[in-house]
């Protein structure tokens, strides 16, 4: 057990140092990058921040760029708590955190709840990013068994109870980055019954909940076990990362811990940020807005889905995603997805090796796909060049099979 705590460790320290490896490779002139997670510019609502901008330097300058109380601005909280309801959580406002990004919710997270030594659940393969937040606390991750669903209740059933225990489970239910699966209504039930038996609270991370396609995703795991529950929410997805806007929503027993951490690390998101945004917001914004964003992401999800039936080779898996930004292909057996990327990147493409988004015992023939910031016509485009060097790659094996 040691041997593969260790294992689970190292791969954890290496995922940084390879996703900035990747990501100074797709800064390249030209080319065409699958890789990122990134929203598309062509998205941002421009004239809507700027006009804010305005409304937020004439009403309110003073106030707007002073120092401004750790929890948030306050309508700002408001806002969230009633948005969340709609996904059946019935919170207060007083247990709304404004982040500076969701990603600063899972350092703090990470800060009150993680130990040395402590066994952290995550789903198999999971995000990136969260293994990077998590990793300088150095608890050791639990990898759950997962499928097209997500984590198997019986996984969370299984973490270890010895102390110290596992301390939470961190979870993606909706459009997960990498895998782009959500996990359908019957499975959120379960998932949250092993939980409770178990006593191993959740973490949910929701930032691709509201870019579905076809139908919306079913209620937050959140709302099925309140007072057990962590969930994280963005700005970043549907209105401009830029703003580095996020909130954390917690238990009120632990809310204060939270707070703490967030004083310690930055004193408050910008105060200016979350009035500009509360301005753009307040008034209905996102449910005029987001529908034009699930509108371009599923047309584009749609041109890369006709791409990779037409363009790869037979043995490659993937599923065409409800909703988020990504599809997860899995590759023939004797390619890797890591060595094969210097080749892609000579021949103008990029895209992430999925190696780098398991916590242990990564599968080498995965990568990620984003769709979302290229055109129909450079997804084509792309994915055949993807599809050619696969077929090279294949082709060279075979030559040097025994």
């Amino acid at each position: 057990m040691t041997t593969v705590w260790t294992q689970a460790r190292r791969a954890a320290r290496m995922n940084p140092s390879i996703i900035r490896e990747i990501l100074k490779v797709t800064e390249k002139p030209g080319l065409l990058s699958m890789a990122g997670g990134l929203p598309s510019a062509d998205t941002f609502p421009v004239d809507a921040l700027k006009a804010a901008c305005d409304r937020v330097l004439t009403n309110n300058p003073r106030e707007s760029l002073q120092y401004a109380a750790s929890e948030g601005f306050g309508p700002l909280r408001e806002w969230v708590a009633a948005r969340v309801a709609t996904l059946g959580m019935a919170v207060s406002p007083d247990q709304v955190l404004i982040t500076s990004g969701s990603q600063q919710g899972l350092d703090l997270v990470g800060k009150i709840l993680c130990d040395a030594g402590a066994p952290v659940a995550v789903e198999t393969p999971t995000y990136l990013g969260a293994l990077q937040a998590f990793t300088p606390f150095e608890p050791l991750f639990a990898s759950l068994a997962s499928d097209d669903e997500g984590p198997r209740p019986e996984a969370i059933r299984a973490l270890p109870h010895d102390a110290p225990g596992t301390r939470f489970s961190y979870l993606l239910p909706n459009y997960q980055n990498p895998t782009g699966r959500v996990m359908s209504a019957q499975r959120r039930a379960a998932v949250v019954e092993a939980s409770r038996q178990a006593g191993v609270p959740l973490l949910e991370d929701n930032p691709y909940g509201d870019l579905w396609f076809d139908e919306p995703p079913p209620a937050a795991l959140s709302s099925l076990w309140p007072e057990g529950s962590l969930y994280l929410g963005s700005f970043s997805k549907v209105l401009t990362p830029g703003f580095r806007l996020g909130y954390l929503v917690a238990p009120p027993a632990l809310y204060p811990k939270l707070l703490q951490a967030k004083q310690a690390a930055d004193l408050h998101t910008p105060g200016f940020n979350q009035r500009v945004v509360y301005e753009v917001i307040r008034d209905g914004f996102l449910d005029r807005h987001v529908p034009t964003i699930r509108a371009l992401y599923k047309a584009n999800r749609d041109a890369m889905a006709a791409a990779l039936r037409e363009h790869l080779p037979a043995g490659c898996e993937w599923r065409s995603p409800l909703g988020g930004m990504f599809f997860w292909v899995r590759l023939p057996a004797g390619l890797d997805a890591m060595a094969l990327l210097p080749r892609a990147v000579d021949a103008g493409i990029a895209y992430v090796p999925g190696a780098a988004f398991y916590a242990q015992q990564p599968d080498a023939r995965t990568l990620r796909l984003s769709f979302v910031t290229l055109t129909p016509d450079l997804i084509r485009e792309g994915v055949a060049t993807l599809g050619r060097l696969l077929r090279e790659a294949l082709e060279t094996a075979d030559e040097h099979a025994p």
